[in-house]
């Protein structure tokens, strides 16, 4: 008996109908490279990002149909093309219009706040990342107000084809469960990283955030300075008191930031989170998106604006954003910024912007205009083969587990350029088992399983 190397080929269907899955290649979301100065990590040791893990995240977080009406997804208020936020002040959901603005999702895993939401209701992002489903505006399977409950899109994933053969994949069976969901979005979320800026580049090239970058203008350079100094008579804005680079993440021990009204109205104190500072704006220097929790900001020279004078101590007001008062107690922060610091500190928060982000497959929709793909291709983890025969008589006898009773095609080759294909289907305790001839290909032979789901 001889056992030849498995090996996978590229798929060699077109797929001009939708986007290949393949979980034997998959996309390099586990080992990223991230710069050694970046030393903050809110993943949690039972929950670590894995290559399946992730991209089964990627096709829940683009899939319509984790909503209500099969009209939403993640990915419609958190697109890539804005740093994963939305243009709109108030994002589109099944009943309405969200309460606040869609916070940029870029760089989510390093920060040292671990909780999430403007408001930080959530206390980790596995949390997070299932309740907009179960809000009744946003993606509508709250339980409440007439909408079915999350154990209702349980039972329609659970019926999905394509969702049973993904959770088998990653999970070793097709059980579909919330914290499986969870687990698989915060994965992909987790990923979704931008450390290729201007600012990256030059603060490789120092080795610390003070000394002047070589690759900045006088201005950028300036505006860092403003950015890292610390407020009063000859200072700078203090801006990292709370934004510490070089992750810019918010400190956990934030207040809110004197911005306290409500989209439609009324005032919102709770908001004490803010997403990274990286990739506020584009490459091209158009705004991700508006800025706050109410989007009400809309240019980089607004927000600074705001922070250059507060306008009034209010409930929940952090702290830093406060000067010493007389008898009535602290005074709204007034930094007295030039028009030019103003415009110095805008050039330097630009030089934060990437630019994968904004194009990498990896991140993108993997579904086509009709919501379809076209191919899963399936890991071999546990796949057996073993020939028998000799001469022209010699087959392969390969065993897999699989989902029971759907339906999959396996393929076979010794050049990679000509094929053999069989339609098999799963028996009822989910193993497949298929003979084929064995490939004339000097010890080596290219396998592989594969789904191809049907159009819904």
């Amino acid at each position: 008996m001889k056992v030849l190397p498995l090996l996978l080929a590229a798929a060699p269907f077109a797929c001009a109908a939708g986007g290949v899955i393949d979980l034997v290649n998959p996309a390099r979301y586990a080992d990223q490279p991230v710069p050694d100065y970046i030393n903050r990590d809110n993943t949690p040791a039972d929950n670590p990002i894995t290559d399946h893990g992730a991209t089964l995240g990627r096709v829940l977080f683009y899939d319509k149909r984790l909503s209500r009406n099969d009209t939403i997804s993640c990915a419609s208020c958190h697109q890539q093309e804005r740093a994963f936020s939305d243009l709109a002040v108030a994002s589109t959901g099944v009943a309405g219009t969200t309460g606040r603005h869609s916070m940029r999702l870029v760089n989510a895993r390093f920060s040292a706040e671990e909780h999430f939401f403007w408001d930080e209701r959530a206390p980790t992002l596995e949390a997070q990342t299932t309740q907009p489903i179960q809000d009744h505006v946003e993606m509508g399977f709250s339980g409440a107000d007439g909408d079915p409950g999350f154990s209702d899109l349980v039972d329609k994933l659970e019926v999905i084809e394509l969702y049973q053969v993904l959770f088998k994949a990653v999970y070793g069976d097709p059980a579909i469960t919330e914290a499986r969901i969870q687990n698989a979005i915060a994965q992909f979320v987790r990923s979704i990283q931008s450390f290729d800026s201007r600012y990256d580049e030059g603060r490789a090239a120092v080795g610390a955030d003070g000394p002047p970058f070589p690759n900045f203008t006088a201005s950028e350079n300036n505006g860092k300075q403003l950015f890292l100094a610390g407020p009063g008579p000859g200072g700078g804005a203090g801006c990292a008191a709370c934004h510490q680079p070089p992750a810019f993440d918010i400190a956990p021990n934030s207040g809110n930031n004197g911005v306290v009204g409500a989209i439609g109205g009324g005032n919102d104190f709770t908001v004490t989170r803010s997403p990274s500072l990286r990739d506020l704006v584009g490459p091209g220097g158009t705004s991700n998106g508006g800025f706050m929790h109410t989007g009400e900001f809309a240019t980089l020279e607004q927000v600074i604006a705001h922070y250059n004078a507060i306008p009034a101590v209010v409930t929940g007001l952090d702290p830093r954003l406060t000067r010493p008062g007389g008898p009535g107690g602290p005074q709204a922060q007034r930094l007295n910024l030039s028009g030019q610091q103003q415009a110095d500190l805008a050039a330097f928060l630009r030089t934060l912007t990437g630019s994968a982000i904004y194009t990498d497959p990896k991140w993108s929709d993997p579904f086509d205009e009709d919501g379809q793909l076209a191919l899963v291709v399936l890991p071999t983890d546990g796949m057996t083969m073993t020939f028998s025969g000799a001469g022209e008589a010699r087959q392969l006898t390969v065993g897999m587990s699989a989902v029971a009773h759907v339906d999959y095609v396996f393929q076979w080759s010794g050049d990679l350029e000509q094929w053999g294909s069989l339609a098999v289907t799963a028996d009822a305790q989910g193993s497949i088992e298929v003979v084929v001839p064995a490939p004339e290909c000097q010890g080596q032979g290219f396998f592989r399983l594969a789904y191809a789901p049907a159009a819904e």
